[in-house]
Protein backbone atom coordinates (compact mmCIF):
# COMPACT_ATOMS: atom_id res chain seq x y z
CA UNK A 1 0.00 0.00 0.00
CA UNK A 2 1.51 3.29 -1.09
CA UNK A 3 1.94 6.38 1.08
CA UNK A 4 0.76 8.99 -1.40
CA UNK A 5 -2.98 8.26 -1.37
CA UNK A 6 -5.71 6.48 0.53
CA UNK A 7 -5.25 4.78 3.88
CA UNK A 8 -1.76 3.57 4.81
CA UNK A 9 -0.46 0.53 6.65
CA UNK A 10 3.11 0.49 7.89
CA UNK A 11 5.70 -0.31 10.54
CA UNK A 12 8.11 2.19 12.04
CA UNK A 13 11.85 1.51 12.20
CA UNK A 14 14.52 3.42 14.09
CA UNK A 15 17.47 4.50 11.95
CA UNK A 16 20.91 4.01 13.50
CA UNK A 17 22.47 6.82 11.48
CA UNK A 18 21.44 10.39 10.77
CA UNK A 19 20.76 10.59 7.03
CA UNK A 20 20.04 13.52 4.77
CA UNK A 21 19.08 14.08 1.14
CA UNK A 22 22.43 12.62 0.09
CA UNK A 23 20.92 9.19 0.73
CA UNK A 24 19.20 9.48 -2.63
CA UNK A 25 22.52 8.64 -4.33
CA UNK A 26 22.72 5.34 -2.43
CA UNK A 27 19.17 4.45 -3.46
CA UNK A 28 19.97 5.29 -7.07
CA UNK A 29 23.08 3.11 -6.91
CA UNK A 30 20.92 0.19 -5.82
CA UNK A 31 18.13 0.81 -8.31
CA UNK A 32 16.31 -2.23 -9.64
CA UNK A 33 17.60 -3.81 -12.86
CA UNK A 34 15.40 -3.33 -15.93
CA UNK A 35 12.53 -5.78 -16.20
CA UNK A 36 13.87 -6.87 -19.58
CA UNK A 37 16.81 -8.48 -17.76
CA UNK A 38 14.52 -10.85 -15.85
CA UNK A 39 15.13 -14.53 -16.57
CA UNK A 40 14.66 -17.49 -14.26
CA UNK A 41 16.11 -15.83 -11.16
CA UNK A 42 14.19 -13.03 -9.39
CA UNK A 43 15.52 -9.48 -9.51
CA UNK A 44 15.03 -6.73 -6.93
CA UNK A 45 16.05 -3.17 -6.17
CA UNK A 46 14.73 0.31 -5.58
CA UNK A 47 12.27 2.18 -7.79
CA UNK A 48 10.50 5.48 -7.23
CA UNK A 49 7.20 5.77 -5.42
CA UNK A 50 5.48 6.69 -8.68
CA UNK A 51 5.33 3.20 -10.23
CA UNK A 52 7.29 -0.07 -10.32
CA UNK A 53 8.89 0.55 -13.71
CA UNK A 54 10.38 3.93 -12.77
CA UNK A 55 14.04 3.15 -12.05
CA UNK A 56 15.18 6.77 -12.35
CA UNK A 57 15.70 7.63 -8.68
CA UNK A 58 16.30 11.39 -8.50
CA UNK A 59 15.69 14.18 -6.02
CA UNK A 60 12.90 15.53 -8.18
CA UNK A 61 11.00 12.23 -8.12
CA UNK A 62 11.80 10.88 -4.65
CA UNK A 63 12.55 13.77 -2.26
CA UNK A 64 9.67 15.68 -0.70
CA UNK A 65 10.96 18.05 1.96
CA UNK A 66 12.43 15.92 4.78
CA UNK A 67 11.15 12.68 3.23
CA UNK A 68 12.56 10.19 0.75
CA UNK A 69 9.86 8.07 -0.88
CA UNK A 70 10.77 4.89 -2.77
CA UNK A 71 9.78 1.25 -3.20
CA UNK A 72 11.72 -1.98 -2.88
CA UNK A 73 10.60 -3.80 -6.02
CA UNK A 74 10.88 -7.54 -6.67
CA UNK A 75 10.18 -9.19 -10.02
CA UNK A 76 10.08 -12.88 -10.75
CA UNK A 77 8.53 -15.31 -13.16
CA UNK A 78 6.06 -17.83 -11.80
CA UNK A 79 4.04 -20.56 -13.41
CA UNK A 80 0.42 -20.35 -12.18
CA UNK A 81 -0.43 -23.44 -10.12
CA UNK A 82 -3.45 -24.56 -12.25
CA UNK A 83 -1.38 -24.26 -15.45
CA UNK A 84 1.51 -26.20 -13.92
CA UNK A 85 -0.78 -28.95 -12.64
CA UNK A 86 -2.38 -29.34 -16.06
CA UNK A 87 0.98 -29.66 -17.83
CA UNK A 88 2.27 -32.05 -15.17
CA UNK A 89 -0.77 -34.31 -15.55
CA UNK A 90 -0.29 -34.33 -19.32
CA UNK A 91 3.41 -35.19 -19.12
CA UNK A 92 2.90 -37.81 -16.43
CA UNK A 93 0.22 -39.54 -18.51
CA UNK A 94 2.62 -39.68 -21.45
CA UNK A 95 5.37 -41.10 -19.24
CA UNK A 96 3.03 -43.72 -17.77
CA UNK A 97 2.02 -44.94 -21.22
CA UNK A 98 5.65 -45.03 -22.34
CA UNK A 99 6.58 -47.13 -19.31
CA UNK A 100 3.37 -49.17 -19.39
CA UNK A 101 3.14 -48.59 -15.65
CA UNK A 102 0.45 -47.74 -13.13
CA UNK A 103 2.50 -45.20 -11.18
CA UNK A 104 5.68 -43.18 -11.46
CA UNK A 105 8.56 -43.12 -8.97
CA UNK A 106 8.94 -39.93 -6.95
CA UNK A 107 12.24 -39.10 -8.61
CA UNK A 108 10.66 -39.30 -12.05
CA UNK A 109 7.82 -37.01 -11.00
CA UNK A 110 10.34 -34.51 -9.66
CA UNK A 111 12.28 -34.60 -12.93
CA UNK A 112 9.09 -34.01 -14.90
CA UNK A 113 8.13 -31.06 -12.70
CA UNK A 114 11.53 -29.47 -13.12
CA UNK A 115 11.49 -29.99 -16.88
CA UNK A 116 7.96 -28.65 -17.30
CA UNK A 117 8.63 -25.64 -15.07
CA UNK A 118 11.79 -24.71 -16.96
CA UNK A 119 10.00 -25.00 -20.30
CA UNK A 120 7.09 -22.78 -19.20
CA UNK A 121 8.99 -20.09 -17.27
CA UNK A 122 10.45 -18.18 -20.25
CA UNK A 123 6.94 -17.48 -21.55
CA UNK A 124 5.52 -16.31 -18.24
CA UNK A 125 4.93 -12.59 -17.63
CA UNK A 126 6.78 -11.05 -14.67
CA UNK A 127 5.10 -11.04 -11.27
CA UNK A 128 5.78 -7.76 -9.49
CA UNK A 129 5.61 -6.90 -5.80
CA UNK A 130 6.91 -4.01 -3.75
CA UNK A 131 7.44 -2.64 -0.26
CA UNK A 132 6.86 1.15 -0.24
CA UNK A 133 9.09 3.05 2.21
CA UNK A 134 9.55 6.60 3.47
CA UNK A 135 12.79 7.74 5.09
CA UNK A 136 11.94 10.48 7.58
CA UNK A 137 15.20 12.45 7.89
CA UNK A 138 13.84 14.83 10.52
CA UNK A 139 12.74 12.15 13.00
CA UNK A 140 15.33 9.51 12.15
CA UNK A 141 12.70 6.95 11.22
CA UNK A 142 11.88 4.58 8.39
CA UNK A 143 8.21 4.03 7.57
CA UNK A 144 7.72 0.83 5.59
CA UNK A 145 4.66 -1.05 4.35
CA UNK A 146 6.23 -4.24 5.70
CA UNK A 147 3.72 -5.84 8.05
CA UNK A 148 4.64 -9.52 7.82
CA UNK A 149 7.81 -11.14 9.15
CA UNK A 150 8.69 -12.15 5.60
CA UNK A 151 8.46 -8.56 4.35
CA UNK A 152 10.53 -7.30 7.28
CA UNK A 153 13.16 -9.96 6.65
CA UNK A 154 13.29 -8.86 3.00
CA UNK A 155 13.41 -5.13 3.66
CA UNK A 156 15.92 -4.96 6.51
CA UNK A 157 18.98 -6.41 4.72
CA UNK A 158 18.10 -4.52 1.53
CA UNK A 159 18.07 -1.23 3.42
CA UNK A 160 21.34 -2.10 5.17
CA UNK A 161 22.98 -2.86 1.83
CA UNK A 162 21.77 0.49 0.55
CA UNK A 163 22.21 2.78 3.54
CA UNK A 164 24.95 0.96 5.44
CA UNK A 165 23.04 0.33 8.67
CA UNK A 166 20.32 -2.07 9.71
CA UNK A 167 17.00 -0.41 10.66
CA UNK A 168 15.64 -1.38 14.07
CA UNK A 169 11.98 -2.35 14.13
CA UNK A 170 9.99 -0.15 16.51
CA UNK A 171 8.20 -2.53 18.87
CA UNK A 172 6.93 -2.04 22.42
CA UNK A 173 10.25 -3.40 23.69
CA UNK A 174 12.55 -1.30 21.50
CA UNK A 175 10.43 1.83 22.07
CA UNK A 176 10.57 1.32 25.84
CA UNK A 177 14.34 1.04 25.70
CA UNK A 178 14.78 4.03 23.39
CA UNK A 179 12.27 6.38 24.98
CA UNK A 180 12.43 5.51 28.67
CA UNK A 181 15.54 3.30 29.03
CA UNK A 182 13.25 0.50 30.20
CA UNK A 183 14.31 -3.09 29.52
CA UNK A 184 11.18 -5.20 29.07
CA UNK A 185 13.03 -8.23 30.43
CA UNK A 186 13.40 -6.46 33.78
CA UNK A 187 9.62 -6.19 34.24
CA UNK A 188 7.69 -8.92 35.98
CA UNK A 189 4.82 -10.41 33.93
CA UNK A 190 1.47 -9.17 35.15
CA UNK A 191 -2.11 -10.43 35.06
CA UNK A 192 -4.96 -7.93 35.02
CA UNK A 193 -7.62 -10.49 35.88
CA UNK A 194 -9.18 -10.27 39.34
CA UNK A 195 -9.36 -14.08 39.32
CA UNK A 196 -6.50 -15.03 41.63
CA UNK A 197 -6.70 -18.69 40.62
CA UNK A 198 -5.29 -17.93 37.16
CA UNK A 199 -1.64 -18.65 36.58
CA UNK A 200 0.35 -15.48 35.82
CA UNK A 201 1.80 -15.01 32.33
CA UNK A 202 5.17 -16.60 31.70
CA UNK A 203 6.61 -13.58 29.88
CA UNK A 204 5.99 -9.86 29.95
CA UNK A 205 3.93 -8.59 27.00
CA UNK A 206 4.30 -4.82 27.01
CA UNK A 207 2.26 -4.28 23.85
CA UNK A 208 -0.82 -6.13 25.08
CA UNK A 209 -0.39 -4.65 28.56
CA UNK A 210 -0.37 -1.19 27.00
CA UNK A 211 -3.44 -1.74 24.80
CA UNK A 212 -5.41 -3.15 27.73
CA UNK A 213 -4.27 -0.28 29.97
CA UNK A 214 -5.23 2.24 27.27
CA UNK A 215 -8.78 0.88 27.22
CA UNK A 216 -8.96 1.24 31.00
CA UNK A 217 -7.35 4.72 31.01
CA UNK A 218 -9.65 5.98 28.24
CA UNK A 219 -12.75 4.95 30.18
CA UNK A 220 -11.52 6.22 33.55
CA UNK A 221 -9.71 9.41 32.50
CA UNK A 222 -11.92 10.60 29.64
CA UNK A 223 -9.38 10.12 26.83
CA UNK A 224 -7.98 13.68 26.65
CA UNK A 225 -4.18 14.00 26.62
CA UNK A 226 -1.44 16.34 25.42
CA UNK A 227 1.37 16.00 22.91
CA UNK A 228 4.92 16.90 24.00
CA UNK A 229 4.47 20.37 22.44
CA UNK A 230 1.33 21.00 24.49
CA UNK A 231 -1.25 20.34 21.77
CA UNK A 232 -4.35 18.57 23.05
CA UNK A 233 -5.71 15.40 21.50
CA UNK A 234 -8.45 12.92 22.28
CA UNK A 235 -8.37 9.16 21.99
CA UNK A 236 -10.99 6.42 21.94
CA UNK A 237 -11.13 2.72 21.11
CA UNK A 238 -13.54 0.89 18.82
CA UNK A 239 -14.11 -2.68 17.69
CA UNK A 240 -13.32 -5.15 16.29
CA UNK A 241 -11.33 -6.34 19.29
CA UNK A 242 -8.86 -9.20 19.40
CA UNK A 243 -7.95 -10.76 22.76
CA UNK A 244 -5.10 -13.19 23.44
CA UNK A 245 -3.69 -15.26 26.25
CA UNK A 246 -1.11 -18.03 26.32
CA UNK A 247 -2.21 -21.17 28.10
CA UNK A 248 -5.01 -23.69 28.11
CA UNK A 249 -8.28 -23.18 26.30
CA UNK A 250 -8.94 -20.73 23.47
CA UNK A 251 -5.84 -18.58 23.03
CA UNK A 252 -7.48 -15.90 20.87
CA UNK A 253 -10.94 -14.38 20.76
CA UNK A 254 -12.27 -11.84 18.24
CA UNK A 255 -15.34 -9.65 18.84
CA UNK A 256 -16.59 -7.92 15.71
CA UNK A 257 -20.25 -6.92 15.62
CA UNK A 258 -22.33 -4.59 17.73
CA UNK A 259 -20.50 -2.68 20.46
CA UNK A 260 -17.83 -5.13 21.60
CA UNK A 261 -16.26 -2.70 24.09
CA UNK A 262 -19.50 -2.75 26.10
CA UNK A 263 -20.21 -6.43 25.63
CA UNK A 264 -20.22 -9.08 28.31
CA UNK A 265 -17.98 -11.17 26.06
CA UNK A 266 -15.25 -8.53 26.27
CA UNK A 267 -15.47 -8.44 30.04
CA UNK A 268 -15.36 -12.24 30.16
CA UNK A 269 -12.24 -12.31 27.98
CA UNK A 270 -10.48 -9.89 30.33
CA UNK A 271 -11.68 -11.76 33.40
CA UNK A 272 -10.28 -15.00 31.96
CA UNK A 273 -6.83 -13.43 31.73
CA UNK A 274 -6.84 -12.43 28.09
CA UNK A 275 -5.39 -9.10 27.06
CA UNK A 276 -6.18 -6.80 24.18
CA UNK A 277 -4.05 -7.68 21.15
CA UNK A 278 -5.66 -5.55 18.43
CA UNK A 279 -8.20 -2.74 18.38
CA UNK A 280 -9.27 0.21 16.30
CA UNK A 281 -7.91 3.46 17.72
CA UNK A 282 -9.39 6.87 16.91
CA UNK A 283 -7.37 10.01 17.67
CA UNK A 284 -8.82 13.50 17.31
CA UNK A 285 -6.66 16.60 17.11
CA UNK A 286 -8.59 19.82 16.65
CA UNK A 287 -10.86 19.29 13.67
CA UNK A 288 -8.73 16.41 12.38
CA UNK A 289 -9.67 12.79 13.02
CA UNK A 290 -7.34 9.83 12.53
CA UNK A 291 -8.24 6.16 12.84
CA UNK A 292 -6.23 2.97 12.50
CA UNK A 293 -6.25 -0.63 13.61
CA UNK A 294 -3.39 -0.98 16.07
CA UNK A 295 -1.62 -4.24 16.84
CA UNK A 296 0.05 -4.93 20.16
CA UNK A 297 3.36 -5.13 18.26
CA UNK A 298 2.75 -1.51 17.09
CA UNK A 299 1.93 -2.35 13.48
CA UNK A 300 -0.27 0.45 12.12
CA UNK A 301 -2.97 -0.87 9.80
CA UNK A 302 -5.33 1.06 7.53
CA UNK A 303 -4.53 4.49 8.96
CA UNK A 304 -7.09 6.96 7.65
CA UNK A 305 -5.72 10.47 7.41
CA UNK A 306 -7.72 13.73 7.40
CA UNK A 307 -8.38 15.29 4.03
CA UNK A 308 -5.62 17.79 3.40
CA UNK A 309 -5.62 21.17 1.75
CA UNK A 310 -2.64 20.74 -0.58
CA UNK A 311 -3.25 19.90 -4.23
CA UNK A 312 0.30 19.93 -5.63
CA UNK A 313 1.83 16.38 -5.39
CA UNK A 314 4.91 17.31 -3.35
CA UNK A 315 2.95 19.45 -0.91
CA UNK A 316 0.24 16.83 -0.63
CA UNK A 317 2.78 14.12 0.19
CA UNK A 318 4.44 16.22 2.90
CA UNK A 319 1.05 17.04 4.36
CA UNK A 320 0.12 13.36 4.53
CA UNK A 321 3.40 12.45 6.21
CA UNK A 322 2.92 15.21 8.79
CA UNK A 323 -0.58 13.88 9.45
CA UNK A 324 0.79 10.36 9.91
CA UNK A 325 3.39 11.82 12.28
CA UNK A 326 0.63 13.41 14.37
CA UNK A 327 -0.94 9.97 14.78
CA UNK A 328 2.15 7.99 15.69
CA UNK A 329 3.44 10.80 17.92
CA UNK A 330 0.19 10.73 19.90
CA UNK A 331 0.37 6.93 20.06
CA UNK A 332 3.91 6.95 21.45
CA UNK A 333 2.98 9.77 23.83
CA UNK A 334 0.30 7.49 25.28
CA UNK A 335 2.86 4.70 25.48
CA UNK A 336 5.22 6.98 27.42
CA UNK A 337 2.42 7.66 29.88
CA UNK A 338 1.87 3.92 30.32
CA UNK A 339 5.59 3.25 30.81
CA UNK A 340 5.81 5.97 33.46
CA UNK A 341 3.07 4.21 35.43
CA UNK A 342 4.36 0.72 34.70
CA UNK A 343 7.79 1.49 36.13
CA UNK A 344 6.63 3.55 39.12
CA UNK A 345 6.84 1.25 42.17
CA UNK A 346 4.24 3.33 44.01
CA UNK A 347 1.82 4.12 41.20
CA UNK A 348 1.74 0.77 39.36
CA UNK A 349 0.26 -1.32 42.22
CA UNK A 350 -2.54 1.25 42.51
CA UNK A 351 -3.15 1.16 38.77
CA UNK A 352 -3.12 -2.63 38.78
CA UNK A 353 -5.64 -2.75 41.61
CA UNK A 354 -7.89 -0.24 39.82
CA UNK A 355 -7.73 -2.24 36.58
CA UNK A 356 -8.68 -5.46 38.35
CA UNK A 357 -11.66 -3.74 39.98
CA UNK A 358 -12.66 -2.35 36.59
CA UNK A 359 -12.48 -5.82 35.00
CA UNK A 360 -14.44 -7.31 37.90
CA UNK A 361 -17.12 -4.68 37.28
CA UNK A 362 -17.48 -5.42 33.54
CA UNK A 363 -16.71 -9.15 33.72
CA UNK A 364 -18.92 -12.14 34.57
CA UNK A 365 -18.48 -11.52 38.31
CA UNK A 366 -20.57 -8.36 37.89
CA UNK A 367 -23.65 -10.49 37.07
CA UNK A 368 -23.45 -12.53 40.26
Amino acid sequence: MAFDSGSVSFRLFYLQHAYDSGLIDAFAKHAAPPISSLNRDPISGWVTGRHLFDREITEEKCLFGPYLHAQLMRAEKKVPAPLLRAHLSLEEDIELRARDADFLPRAVKAEIQQRVTESLLPNMPPTLSSIPVVVDFRNGLLLAAALSDKQIDTLSPAFKETAGTLPILLTPDTAALRRKQVNANDLEPVSFSPDTTLEPPVESALGMDFLTWLWFAWEKEGGVYHLPDGREFGVMLEGPLTFFREGQGAHEAVLRKGTPLNSREAGTALFCGKKLKRAKVVIAHGDEVFSATMDADFAIRSLKLPKGEQTEPAGKFEERMLSAETFWTAWLCLYDRFLDQRTDPKQWPKTLDAMRKWIAHIGPAADE
